[in-house]
C-alpha cells in the first residue's frame, strides 16, 4: 500500500466517561475560581470512582474562595463537583450525584512556583512549567480538523444530545466510538470500521441498542461512507449496564489524545483540563491551535503542525516551529516570523490575544478542544480565524 492510501483510526469518549467526568469536575471548579477573579491560579485533580470523588491540587484565589491562609471552601467545591456529576447525568446506585462521598484536598499554590511565574517590577508573567505544545490543522473537514476524530466526536455527541432530550431514554452517560477511515491519495474517503460501545438500561437487548446507535453514525457520516454491516460493531462485548465510574475509576488529564487531533499529529504530553490560562500546557496548546488553523484557512497550506516550547518562569517562548508536510505555499521562516509578529507568545499575551481568563473551560471538557464553534461569549476563541486577512496579505494571497 502507498504512503498516499491507508487506514487511519481515531477514538473519543463521552461526557459519562470516568476520565471526562474528572475532567468536567475539575474544568468546573477551574470556571468558578475564574468568575470569582480572572487573575486565579488553578490546578486541579479529580479522582472517581464507585460513589467516591477526590478533589486534589494548588490554588490561588479570592475570599471566600480561599482564605489568607490558603483553606478553600471545601463546600461550595464539592456543590461544584455533584453539579457536574448531575448535569452529566449519573443518578445511579454506585454512582450518583447526590450520594456519591465527595473529598476536597485543594490548598494553597506552591510559593515556589508563585515566584517564578509571576509578573513583578521588569519581569514579565513566565511560563508556569517547561513543556512543549503541539497545534495541527488540515482541511479533511470544514472545521479543518482530521476527519476521524471528528467523526468520533459527533457520533457520541449526537447520542448525548439523544439522551439528554429524552428521546433515547435508554442509553446511559458512558460511551465510546472510533472510526477508521480509508484515505485514498492523502484524503479520507470512507469508513472502513465503526465501533460504538454505548452504557444502556438493562431492559434493551444488544440488537436494540444497535438500532438505537445506527442512525447517529449515519446522519454524522458523509453519505455514502458507512461502512459494512460486518464491521459495524456495537457494545461488542455484550451487555454495557454498569458504566462510568462506577465501572472503572477515571482521573483528569487521561484521555489528551481525544481531547486534540485523534493521534493525526504530535502531542507534547500535557494535558489540559483542571488548569487555569497561565499554565502553557492549555493556553499555549490553544495558540498553537488557533495560529495552525489560521494558517490553513489562509489558503497558505493544506497541513500545518506548530511546536511551541517554554521553559518555567521565561515569557518567551524558547522555539517555534512549522511543518506544512509538503502543502505549504509560502516560505515556513518567513511564516514563523510572520506569526511571531502578530501574536505575542508570552503567557500573558496569548491569556489577552484570545481572552482566555474567563470560566468557558468546563464545556471543554468532552467531545474536543478543537474543531469547534466559537461561542457568543467568546468560549473557543481559539477556533476564530482572525488572522486570515492578515496573513493573505502579508503573503500577497
Amino acid at each position: 500500500m502507498s504512503s498516499s492510501s491507508y487506514l487511519f483510526t481515531s477514538e473519543s469518549v463521552s461526557e459519562g466517561h470516568p476520565d471526562k467526568v474528572s475532567d468536567r469536575i475539575s474544568d468546573a471548579i477551574v470556571d468558578a475560581f475564574l468568575t470569582a477573579d480572572p487573575m486565579s491560579r488553578v490546578a486541579c485533580e479529580t479522582l472517581t470512582t464507585t460513589n467516591r470523588i477526590v478533589i486534589a491540587g494548588e490554588v490561588r484565589g479570592p475570599a471566600p474562595m480561599v482564605d489568607s491562609s490558603g483553606d478553600v471552601d471545601k463546600a461550595h467545591i464539592e456543590d461544584i463537583a455533584r453539579a457536574a456529576v448531575k448535569d452529566i447525568g449519573y443518578e445511579q446506585d454506585g454512582f450518583h450525584w447526590k450520594n456519591s462521598k465527595v473529598a476536597v484536598h485543594l490548598h494553597a499554590q506552591s510559593a515556589d512556583i508563585a515566584v517564578g511565574v509571576d509578573a513583578a517590577g521588569n519581569k514579565d508573567e513566565g511560563a508556569g512549567d517547561q513543556g512543549i505544545m503541539f497545534g495541527y490543522a488540515c482541511t479533511e473537514t470544514d472545521v479543518l480538523m482530521p476527519a476521524p476524530i471528528h467523526l468520533s466526536h459527533g457520533i457520541l455527541k449526537s447520542l448525548a444530545e439523544a439522551r439528554h432530550s429524552g428521546a433515547e431514554p435508554g442509553l446511559g452517560p458512558d460511551s465510546k466510538s472510533q472510526i477508521t477511515l480509508r484515505y485514498e491519495n492523502g484524503k479520507p474517503v470512507a469508513a472502513t470500521s465503526v465501533v460504538v460501545s454505548t452504557q444502556h438500561s438493562g431492559d434493551l437487548s444488544q440488537e436494540e441498542v444497535r438500532e438505537i446507535v445506527r442512525p447517529h453514525v449515519t446522519n454524522v457520516l458523509p453519505d455514502g461512507w458507512m461502512c459494512d454491516e460486518s464491521e459495524f460493531y456495537v457494545n461488542p462485548t455484550g451487555i454495557f449496564v454498569i458504566g462510568g465510574p462506577d465501572g472503572d475509576a477515571g482521573l483528569t488529564g487521561r484521555k489528551i489524545i481525544v481531547d486534540t487531533y485523534g493521534g493525526a499529529a504530535p502531542h507534547g504530553g500535557g494535558a489540559f483540563s483542571g488548569k487555569d490560562p497561565t499554565k502553557v500546557d492549555r493556553s499555549a496548546a490553544y495558540a498553537a491551535r488557533y495560529l495552525a488553523k489560521n494558517v490553513v484557512a489562509a489558503g497558505l497550506a493544506d497541513k500545518c503542525t506548530i511546536q511551541l516550547a517554554y521553559a518555567i518562569g521565561v515569557s518567551k517562548p524558547l522555539s517555534v516551529y512549522i511543518d506544512t508536510a509538503g502543502t505549504g505555499r509560502v516560505d515556513e521562516d518567513k511564516l514563523v516570523a510572520t506569526l511571531m509578529e502578530m501574536v505575542d507568545l508570552s503567557p500573558r499575551g496569548i491569556r489577552e490575544h484570545l481572552n482566555l481568563s474567563r470560566p468557558i473551560y468546563a464545556r471543554t471538557a468532552a467531545y474536543g478542544h478543537f474543531g469547534r464553534n466559537v461561542d457568543s461569549d467568546g468560549g473557543f476563541s481559539w477556533e476564530a480565524t482572525t488572522l486570515v486577512d492578515d496573513l493573505k496579505s502579508a503573503f500577497g494571497v
